[in-house]
């Protein structure tokens, strides 16, 4: 391997965290990160379980152990890992920056002591830059991090940081698609077509949440490429599906919707389907359903336990019988987890690799700080500061939704059933028969 250095000077050892849920292709990304920088002569770690012992440390309580908080990177670790399942270096939902929620905390020592802990963990480490990996939290706390080190005194050596986006919900900002997304897609998508199948041979409907916290990109990836009737996302609700006079869901008039999309296919001859729901729908649900869920490191509630895909196929099937007088088979249930930790497509390989080594070129070759790696056109490599990305005031970042009305949107309502287009449809092969 060679080791002539680009830029001897500056960076020897760069240390790579990965945070959050897991996505296919991050060991893509891992393996080109240390590829880039063993073969310009320098040190790579890992540290394990994203900012889990990062943020407890304590000098005074001995110092990180190799093998148990972190490894270092050799040739050979790489061997085949581009294309592999999983994490090499685990993951976590730990927040260093919890309770930080305005610049003027950062000057407050108590709110700050678990960046201080990350920053003196780091340092016992001899680290000079980390390449930070992960969805929005994560980028929120390498910005965090970014900003800390300018509270540093002169004699405090600072640690350049770059930020890699992850997310399978494909709802960043600054990049037109994250690494993991197209593999997710494909995963579910596999999967609705199966459930496709059943329905039809069933005459019967499957309600299917995905993954989607906030945005509904996912969802409508899984809808298009699974030939689903119909799919919602939240930026698909509008005041006929709320609880009047309120900014909450109503469960029935969103069930009478699905009952009126049901009907219509029946009328067209279709007695089966799938019908895909965005995870975030639920947390526009009544506050009585939500209160008294529990809530991660980063404050989201746990809506995998609510359950909408049964939920909503729950009140469907009731619906329908009151309206009918007849029984319809509706099941519910959720795609996600099954996705996270999918062999990557050569696609996501491709771009988490690009990414990889975009995070190398920030640092060595053009010696950025607080900054994203993003990608455009031919996987050609962008950088973005993470001051373009995050609130000044509130220091979250900024979510990346569908935009109604969008082509992507668009295509999505092309092709499923549509009630305000099944009259033309109706009318158009009426013509087509009676000639």
């Amino acid at each position: 391997m060679n080791t002539e250095r680009t830029n001897p000077e500056g960076i020897e050892r760069v240390a790579i965290v990965f945070s959050g849920g897991p996505a296919p292709a991050a060991n893509a990304v891992i393996s080109s990160v240390v590829t880039a920088f063993l073969k310009d002569g320098r040190e790579v770690l890992g540290i394990f379980h994203g900012y889990s012992n990062l943020q407890g440390y304590e000098p005074e309580s001995g110092s990180l152990v190799e093998g148990e908080h972190y490894r270092h990177f050799g040739p050979a670790d790489i061997s085949g890992l581009r294309n592999s399942r999983g994490i090499i270096i685990g993951t976590a939902r730990a927040n260093p920056g919890k309770g930080i929620e305005s610049m003027e905390d950062l000057n407050d020592p108590v709110k700050t002591e678990r960046l201080r802990n990350v920053y003196e963990a780091l340092r016992s480490l001899g680290v000079d830059a980390v390449v930070s990996i992960g969805g929005d939290d994560t980028l929120k706390t390498a910005n965090l991090l970014y900003l800390f080190q300018e509270n540093l005194s002169d004699t405090e050596k600072r640690i350049r940081v770059v930020h890699v986006p992850k997310t399978i919900d494909n709802d960043y900002r600054g990049i037109d698609f994250t690494f993991g997304f197209f593999t997710a897609v494909d995963v579910m998508a596999k999967e609705l077509l199966n459930l496709r199948s059943d329905a039809q041979s069933t005459s019967s409907y499957f309600v299917v949440e995905t993954m989607g916290r906030k945005a509904a990109w996912l969802s409508y990836g899984v809808a298009i490429a699974g030939e689903a009737a119909f799919v919602l996302g939240v930026e698909d609700i509008d005041d006929s599906l709320l609880e009047p006079g309120t900014k909450e869901l109503s469960l029935e008039r969103m069930s009478d919707r699905l009952v009126d999309l049901i009907l219509k296919r029946e009328q067209e001859g279709e007695h089966f389907g799938t019908i895909v729901l965005a995870e975030g729908l639920a947390a526009r649900l009544p506050a009585s359903m939500i209160s008294s869920l529990a809530r991660d490191e980063h404050g989201h509630l746990s809506l995998g336990k609510i359950d909408l895909g049964k939920l909503v196929a729950f009140h469907v099937a009731a619906r329908y019988e009151k309206r009918t007088g007849s029984i319809k088979k509706i099941k519910g249930l959720q795609l996600g987890y099954e996705s996270r930790c999918a062999p990557p497509h050569a696609f996501d390989v491709m771009l988490g690799s690009q990414l990889g080594i975009g995070a190398y070129r920030a640092l060595v070759e053009h010696e950025r700080d607080g900054e994203m790696v993003s990608v455009s056109g031919q996987l050609d490599l962008e950088y973005v500061p993470f001051a373009e990305l995050i609130d000044p005031e509130t220091l979250k970042t900024e979510v990346r939704y569908i935009r109604p009305g969008s082509d992507y949107h668009k295509l999505a309502r092309f092709l499923e059933t549509r009630l305000d287009m099944h009259s033309r449809w109706n009318l158009t092969r009426r013509r087509e028969s009676s000639s």
